[in-house]
């Protein structure tokens, strides 16, 4: 088990991290998806690296790809991730890696009676092959990403595996053991491995003049979110064997798209020119999550497509340098994607929500540099070392420099 210091340590070596869509999922089309491929990152990997220095970018996310690793049960082929981690050597870029990031190999779904004894064994398989390259090096690992978002899309829409409809719940269950088991199996293999949860942060509100059932529905979807990394503390389902000393660093997930109404369903506008009554601001949501859970946090994606991103990057900015103007353990924010990414479903549209955009025209695709969102994330970048010179002076006159999180301290409450 990790120290209490080094708990209170952030590992990340840098504010703003890169995020590498890396999704080997089956698509609602039953058809296997390669992201790194397919955004041509992995083939240009030295090139993005490379372009990462000019915003000071120096951690990215990325994934290794469960169902590429294991094709067959047991047996790995951790190549393509020793490619990877050679890249990221040469151009001094630290690597936080997902283990299942939406996908899983074909015989396997999360419902599956083996799911989380082949998840655990994965585990166990990658520490000791990253040992053998890093021996060294601090481990940054999300062992499952997004358990609630994937339970609803594949539990509830049919949109990935397992395909079910109104089993939410079993899938989110199935996930949630094989990410417990496998956070034990990772720990053994190495006690010093840090463990980064990535759900999404969301704001579910009742239709204006609601019934009360409407209320309750509201209540009940917008607690769930929180569901997955009760879980994983123990507070949630104990006999999956959760406990406290998993869960270390705590990532959400926010889009634009991350607030809404039930009843009918419409998306609240975060940039409205009459600002929604019912939009909560970032920093607010933040602050809450913190509190229910006293552990450092970081914002593990966040983007916006299209025309409106550089709006977005100058909100994320401002709403970042107020959380640590709060003095809240806020250690990271991801852009993700940072290269632009076609949709899951259909791979001929592209979301355009990246710093860089994809030249269809170019083989590779050609990156090219969105310049309005370069400019506004570079703004942004100023508020935020604006914001922690302020800690630090502030941190200067009390005497405490450093905000600590003890682990001994409680950390759920409702």
């Amino acid at each position: 088990m990790i120290s209490e210091s080094t708990a209170t340590d952030n590992p990340f070596r840098s504010f703003w991290w890169g995020g590498y869509e890396c999704t080997d999922q089956l698509n609602c089309f039953g058809n296997r998806v390669d992201f790194l491929h397919l955004t041509g990152h992995l083939p240009l990997i030295d090139h993005d690296y490379g372009a990462l220095g000019q915003f000071q970018v120096r951690t990215v996310r990325e994934g290794i790809r469960w169902a590429q690793i294991e094709k067959t049960p047991y047996q790995y082929d951790f190549s393509t991730v020793k490619t990877m981690l050679a890249a990221g050597q040469r151009h001094g870029i630290q690597q936080v890696w997902d283990l299942c990031h939406f996908g899983f190999p074909d015989d396997l779904t999360p419902l599956h009676p083996m799911f989380a004894r082949r998840f655990a064994a994965l585990c166990r398989a990658f520490v000791d092959f990253y040992r053998s390259e890093r021996p060294d090096d601090v481990l940054i690992v999300t062992p499952i990403n997004e358990v609630s978002f994937i339970s609803w899309l594949g539990g509830d829409v049919r949109g990935t595996s397992p395909y079910c409809h109104h089993q939410g719940w079993d899938v989110k269950y199935g996930l949630m053991r094989a990410y417990i088991e496998g956070s034990y199996a990772l720990r053994e293999a190495d006690p010093g491995i840090r463990l980064l949860t990535t759900e999404p942060l969301i704001n579910i509100v009742p239709p204006p003049n609601p019934w009360p059932q409407h209320r309750r529905e509201a209540r009940d979807s917008h607690r769930n979110q929180f569901q997955a990394t009760d879980m994983l503390c123990g507070q949630m389902c104990p006999e999956l064997g959760g406990a406290p000393e998993l869960l270390d660093i705590v990532g959400f997930n926010y889009y634009y798209d991350n607030q809404w109404q039930l009843h009918p369903y419409r998306k609240l506008g975060w940039n409205d020119p009459e600002p929604d009554p019912n939009w909560v601001p970032l920093h607010k949501l933040l602050r809450k999550a913190y509190r229910r859970y006293g552990r450092p946090f970081a914002i593990t994606e966040t983007s916006h497509p299209g025309v409106d991103r550089p709006l977005w990057w100058r909100m994320i900015g401002e709403e970042c340098a107020q959380v640590l103007r709060q003095g809240l353990p806020l250690w990271g924010t991801c852009i993700y994607p940072i290269i632009d990414r076609p949709d899951w479903d259909h791979l001929d549209q592209w979301h355009q929500s990246g710093l860089w955009d994809a030249d269809l025209s170019q083989p590779g695709p050609a990156r090219v540099l969105h310049q309005p969102s370069a400019e506004a994330l570079r703004q942004a970048q100023a508020l935020i070392t604006a914001a922690v010179s302020a800690r630090r002076r502030q941190g200067a006159k009390t005497g405490n420099l450093q905000a600590r999180v003890s682990l001994a301290a409680p950390i759920f409450k409702p």
